[in-house]
C-alpha cells in the first residue's frame, strides 16, 4: 500500500522487493498492526516531512528472509519485527547512552524509510525486534510500536507499585496496551475516554476505575475523585489538546505527565505558580531502545499483555484510516500482507 503525495491516493498494487543494504534484514512481512502515527505520515500533517513515495507502516512482524553481508546474529527463518525506529548511527551521544530513538541521524519506519503494510520490507540488523519462535505474528505486531511506545511512558513516569496512573484515551490501540502494561508492573489505573462501551472495553482490560469524559461535568474533580487526591502519573495518549491540558490539572502533587500522543500543532500551558508549588514534572516519551522493545516483547511473551485486535486485509487500509481518524476504533487494527 503506497502513495506518492502525502494525502494522495493510497494505492495498493505490486512493487518490486527490496534488496536489504550490507547491515540489513529482509523480512517476509505477515502481519502489520495500524498506528496513528500512519495517518499523520500519510496527510503529511507533522512538521517533519516523509519520503515520497512512500509505503508507511511500522508495526510489521515476520520471518527473516534474506541477511545483509554484514550482518551478524541473525539466521533465516528466524522471526523479526519492524519497529518505528528502523536505523540510528550508533555513534552519536544520544545511540551511546541508549537514548538512539533522539539520534539525529535516526531512520523511521514508514516514515523516512519504507514501512511494513508490503509484504517484504527491510530493518536495520541492529534495531530489528527478536521476536521469540512459535509467537501469533499478528497478535505480537501492535507490541512493536504501540506496547513499547506505552511501556517506555510507563517507565518515564518513574512510579511506584501500588501508586496511581490515569491513561487517557484507555480505550484506544495504545492505550489499551497502557492499562495493561500498567496493571502488569502493579500500578492501579484510572482510564479516561468517552463512551460507556470505552469504559466497560478499559476495565476489561485492567482499568480500577472509568471517567467518561462524555459524561462528567467537571473531569479535573472526577479523576482527583477517582484516585483519592490525583493520579501519581499521567500517560497521555489521547490526541486530544484539551486532554493534555487537564492532566496538567488533576495530577496530584509530586506526580508525572507523560506526554505520548502527537496531535498536530497541539500546546500544553501549564501555571507556573502551580507546577512549582505542587512540584509536578511535565516529560516527553517517545519510543523504547532495544532492552525497552525487548523488555515490552517479554512481558507479551509472558501472557500479561493481550492486544485486543482486529484483523483486516492490506488491501482495506483506506477504511481503517476513515475509522481512525473519526475516532471509531477500539483497540488495535493489523492488516493481513496477504489479503
Amino acid at each position: 500500500m503506497i502513495f506518492e503525495t502525502n494525502g494522495g491516493e493510497l494505492q495498493y498494487k505490486d512493487i518490486d522487493v527490496p534488496k536489504p543494504k550490507p547491515n540489513e534484514i529482509l523480512i517476509n512481512v505477515k502481519y502489520s498492526g495500524v498506528c496513528h502515527t500512519d495517518l499523520h505520515a500519510w496527510k503529511g500533517d507533522w512538521p517533519l516531512a516523509t519520503k515520497l513515495p512512500l509505503v508507511g507502516g511500522h508495526e510489521g512482524a515476520g520471518e527473516v528472509v534474506a541477511i545483509g553481508e554484514n550482518v551478524t546474529g541473525w539466521e533465516l527463518g528466524d522471526l523479526a519485527g519492524i519497529k518505528w525506529l528502523n536505523g540510528s548511527c550508533l555513534s552519536c551521544e544520544f545511540c551511546i547512552t541508549s537514548k538512539e530513538s533522539n539520534c539525529p541521524h535516526a531512520d523511521l519506519s514508514g516514515y523516512t524509510h519504507d514501512g511494513s503494510f508490503q509484504q517484504y520490507a527491510t530493518a536495520d540488523a541492529v534495531q530489528a525486534a527478536r521476536i521469540p519462535k512459535g509467537t501469533d505474528l499478528a497478535q505480537v505486531a501492535p507490541i512493536l510500536c504501540a506496547g513499547i511506545t506505552v511501556y517506555k511512558a510507563l517507565k518515564t513516569a518513574d512510579l511506584t507499585a501500588g501508586q496511581w496512573v490515569a491513561i487517557s484515551g484507555a480505550a484506544g490501540g495504545l492505550g489499551s496496551l497502557a492499562v495493561q502494561y500498567a496493571k502488569a508492573m502493579g500500578y492501579r489505573v484510572v482510564g479516561i475516554d468517552g463512551g460507556a462501551d470505552k469504559g466497560e472495553f478499559a476495565k476489561s482490560m485492567g482499568a480500577e476505575a472509568f471517567v467518561d469524559f462524555l459524561t462528567s461535568k467537571d473531569l479535573v474533580k472526577d479523576v482527583i475523585k477517582a484516585t483519592n487526591g490525583g493520579p501519581h502519573g499521567v500517560i497521555n495518549v489521547s490526541v486530544s489538546e484539551r486532554a493534555m491540558q487537564q492532566s496538567v490539572e488533576y495530577v496530584r502533587p509530586a506526580g508525572t505527565v507523560v506526554l505520548v500522543g502527537l496531535p498536530a500543532g497541539a500546546k500544553v500551558s501549564a501555571s507556573v505558580f502551580d507546577s512549582v508549588v505542587k512540584t509536578i514534572s511535565i516529560k516527553g516519551s517517545y519510543v523504547g531502545n532495544r532492552a525497552d522493545s525487548a523488555e515490552a516483547i517479554e512481558f507479551f511473551s509472558r501472557g500479561l499483555i493481550k492486544c485486543p485486535i482486529k484483523v483486516v486485509g492490506l488491501s482495506e487500509l483506506p477504511k481503517v484510516y476513515e475509522l481512525m481518524a473519526e475516532g471509531k476504533i477500539l483497540g488495535r487494527y493489523v492488516v493481513d500482507t496477504y489479503k
